[in-house]
C-alpha cells in the first residue's frame, strides 16, 4: 500500500538535479495494470484534494494498486506514483525545499531517515523523532509515521493544520482511503494531553518526525 522501489541510484541522481526530464506524465487508463483499473475508490491519478498551500493529493485507486512509475516535481524525484511516501516527500519539497532519502516502505522513515536534504545546496538537515506521548506536541509540517504492523508497510502523513480548540490534527496524505478529501486535508485525527505528554489517537502511530531548525 505504501511502498517505494529501492532505486537508490535513480533517487540520488534525480534529487541532485542530474536528470533533465521535467516529470512523469499521468498513465492512460489502458496502460494501468488491472488492479489499478477496477474497484477503485477513486480513479487512479485523480485529484483527491489540496492543502491550503496548494499541494495536491492523488488517488492510488486502492490499497492493492501498484504502478512503479517515478514522479518528479521541478526535476526532483519525489517517489512512486501515488504512494504515501511520494506525497510526504513532495510536500516537504514544495513547502520546505527539502526531501528525505529513499526507503523501501513508509515505516522505514522512522529509523532509517536521519536527515532531510535541502535541494538548493544539498545541505543535510538533522531530524528528530518524537514518540507518540512525547511532551513535544506535533507541529504543522511534521511527518506522522506509522509502524510496519499497519498493513505490513506502515504509512506516512503530513500534519497540514492543527485545530487546537478541537484538539485535532488535520493531515494530508496519499493512499490511505483514496477517497476525496473533505476540505484542505485528508482526515482529522484527535489528540489528547495526559501523563505529561501529547497522545495522537491513531492506531499504529509511532510518532512524528521534524527537521531541526537551522540557526
Amino acid at each position: 500500500m505504501h511502498t517505494t522501489l529501492n532505486r537508490k541510484v535513480i533517487f540520488l541522481a534525480l534529487t541532485l538535479g542530474l536528470a533533465s526530464c521535467a516529470g512523469v506524465a499521468m498513465h492512460p487508463s489502458s496502460a494501468l495494470p488491472a488492479s489499478c483499473r477496477t474497484a477503485c475508490v477513486s480513479a487512479f491519478g485523480s485529484t483527491l484534494g489540496s492543502t491550503r498551500d496548494g499541494v495536491a493529493g492523488y488517488s492510488n485507486c486502492k490499497a492493492g494498486c501498484f504502478v512503479y512509475a517515478p514522479n518528479q516535481y521541478q526535476n526532483t524525484y519525489t517517489g512512486i506514483q501515488w504512494q504515501c511516501v511520494e506525497y510526504a516527500r513532495r510536500w516537504l519539497l514544495v513547502n520546505r525545499g527539502m526531501v528525505y532519502g529513499d526507503v523501501d516502505i513508509a515505516a522505514d522513515i522512522w529509523n532509517k531517515i536521519e536527515y532531510f536534504t535541502r535541494i538548493s545546496d544539498t545541505t543535510k538537515i538533522a531530524v528528530t523523532n518524537y514518540a507518540n506521548g512525547s511532551p513535544s506536541a506535533p507541529q504543522q509540517g511534521d511527518l506522522l509515521i506509522y509502524a510496519k504492523e499497519f498493513l505490513g508497510t506502515g504509512h506516512v502523513a503530513v500534519v497540514a493544520e492543527i485545530d487546537g480548540g478541537n484538539r485535532t490534527l488535520k493531515v494530508a496524505e496519499q493512499n490511505f482511503s483514496n477517497a476525496p478529501w473533505p476540505g484542505s486535508y485528508s482526515r482529522s485525527i484527535a489528540y489528547e494531553e495526559r501523563d505529561g505528554g501529547v497522545w495522537v489517537k491513531d492506531q499504529y502511530l509511532l510518532g512524528w518526525k521534524r527537521a531541526v531548525a537551522l540557526h
